[in-house]
């Protein structure tokens, strides 16, 4: 039978908020400039089964964990990439928050862990999860961190399951009242101030500055963040945010049921939506896409910097025969080409409102043999929900997710009063894959938009709190024929710190060896200056 608390989440938070404001009060702060190399008050054993003052954090476990030569830690196991510095020796710190017996005798609890390096440079950060969450990711702070992971900078990193364990889009735990709780909304808040408590608890001091990087579920929990906790966090980095995934998904469902329209169809007679087009028509589709768009730039180089102004029409690619004559894989037949038009454009309900945005067109929507695949190449398939929409009714699927209250609870596109936390001179980089294939970037960019105007109008915010960046060719978080190597985190940490705006980041990638280019913040976007090396991000210019 499930345990019932009397203490709401506010007044866990508030208690922990205390503990924290004590051992402030207790000790002096360290800056973070000048204590790069901040050493252990305690020795890791001594971590094991402390548990917080005033609240139910209990660290299970503490264990050294030695330095990782390059090459030998994985970020996001299974995932075969990896970490290609050194990982300095570390003290790894488990616990759980709120362990109990929930729905059909389960057990659940906020699972999370804290990697304390031996050398602390006196930053705090929050790693974002992904999917559904479920597993407790090895804390190192990589993501939009370039190849030097902020564990590699001597960051203290918190990691967290959300509450709950299972596989990443395993939605079982969602029969759980607290466990769905705490995926929504109240972990993020609980777990940055068990994490800042025993930072401070370890160091003899706080952090003295916070920051929080994530991406997909990472992403929306960054929204969350700034918008639920606007006093925890300096700095937060938001990418490609899963942050209202009923319309995301009914956006996939639009497309998908487009394709299945024209489909082949499999020996049941169930048709093939990643079979719409073939190998040679995606390639068709895709040098077609950059032939329009890709020189805007000033450079043809298989990349779009101009993704909003891209007006590629498929209808170029309509045969002008039947096309059933045509084995070259040279042209579209009329209905591809209809079917193309409406899956990109998006689903609009009964009324004409746009229920999800348009996919833009980018050189990165037919991306084959990496982790997420291009949305031409899966047919427009959801991570979740069914694999094939053979019809669609947009108004039912849109009063569903209305009517959902975890949709509710999970969504953070429409909070856009950041005052708050741009007020306490809060920081916050969003970035987006132009390939997404599961949350079109423009989403993200409308965000922006209505944010800024409902916290101080875009020229303020853009000057002094929040900036965005749109990564032509990349798909999901990463990956792609693209340039998917930036440092968003030093970023964040140079404006936070010392008032250093990024104008632009530098891009990389292993898809175009020795190549860079500017992420310019956005409007902006990289133009190259008509002179220099065309490979070099020094000969491209943001206007």
């Amino acid at each position: 039978m499930q345990r019932t608390r009397n203490v709401a989440l506010d007044g866990a938070l508030a208690c922990l908020a205390l503990v924290a404001a004590i051992m402030v009060i207790a000790i002096s702060p360290a800056s973070a400039d000048d204590s790069a190399n901040i050493a252990p008050a305690l020795k890791c054993a001594d971590l094991t089964g402390w548990k917080m003052p005033v609240s139910t954090a209990t660290i299970t476990k503490a264990e050294v964990v030695p330095e990782a030569p390059p090459g030998t830690v994985q970020p996001s196991p299974p995932a075969p990439a990896s970490v290609s510095v050194a990982l300095p020796q570390n003290c790894r710190a488990d616990g759980v928050i709120d362990q109990r017996v929930g729905v059909e005798g389960k057990s659940y609890a906020i699972g999370f862990a804290v990697a304390l390096p031996d050398r602390w440079n006196g930053r705090f950060l929050f790693q974002g999860g992904g999917g559904l969450n479920g597993s407790i990711r090895p804390p190192l702070g990589y993501q939009a961190a370039g190849e030097v992971p902020a564990l590699a900078r001597g960051f203290a990193v918190v990691s967290t399951d959300s509450g709950h364990q299972g596989a990443v889009f395993d939605a079982s735990f969602l029969k759980d009242q607290e466990a769905a709780l705490n995926f929504a909304t109240a972990s993020v808040g609980k777990v940055t101030m068990a994490a800042k408590a025993i930072v401070a608890h370890y160091y003899g001091q706080p952090a003295k500055r916070s920051y929080f990087t994530g991406c997909s579920t990472g992403g929306r929990e960054g929204m969350l963040a700034s918008a639920r906790y606007p006093e925890q966090f300096d700095g937060i980095v938001a990418g490609a945010p899963a942050m209202r995934t009923g319309n995301s998904n009914i956006g996939l469902a639009w497309a998908n049921a487009a394709f299945s329209q024209i489909a082949p169809k499999d020996a049941s007679g169930k048709p093939e939506p990643a079979k719409t087009f073939s190998a040679g028509e995606r390639k068709l589709i895709t040098n077609a896409i950059l032939d329009a768009c890709d020189a805007t730039d000033g450079v043809k180089d298989g990349l779009i910097f101009d993704g909003k102004a891209c007006q590629f029409d498929p209808a170029v690619l309509t045969c002008k025969g039947d096309k059933t004559d045509d084995k070259t894989d040279s042209c579209l037949a009329p209905p591809q080409v209809d079917a193309l038009k409406k899956a990109f454009a998006g689903p609009k309900n009964s009324r004409g409102t746009q229920v999800y945005p348009p996919f833009p067109w980018d050189s990165g929507v037919a991306a084959e043999g990496v982790a997420i695949p291009g949305i031409l190449t899966t047919g427009a398939r959801s991570p979740v929900g069914p694999p094939v929409w053979q019809s669609i009714d947009v108004d039912q699927l849109e009063d569903r997710v209305n009517a959902s209250g975890m949709d509710r609870l999970t969504n953070t596109a429409y909070w856009t009063n950041l005052s708050s936390y741009f007020g306490r001179g809060g920081k916050m980089l969003f970035y987006h894959g132009v390939s997404d294939p599961w949350f079109s970037a423009f989403d993200t960019v409308n965000y922006y938009e209505r944010m800024a105007a409902d916290s101080g109008g875009m020229e303020l915010v853009r000057e002094k709190s929040s900036r965005a960046f749109l990564v032509p060719g990349m798909g999901h978080c990463s990956s792609g024929a693209t340039l998917d190597r930036f440092d968003l985190l030093s970023a964040v940490v140079d404006w936070v710190e010392d008032g250093k705006a990024p104008d632009l980041v530098v891009a990389t990638g292993p898809a175009f060896p020795g190549r860079s280019r500017p992420l310019c913040a956005y409007p902006q976007r990289a133009q190259y200056k008509g002179q220099g090396d065309p490979e070099s991000a020094a000969s491209f210019e943001c206007k």
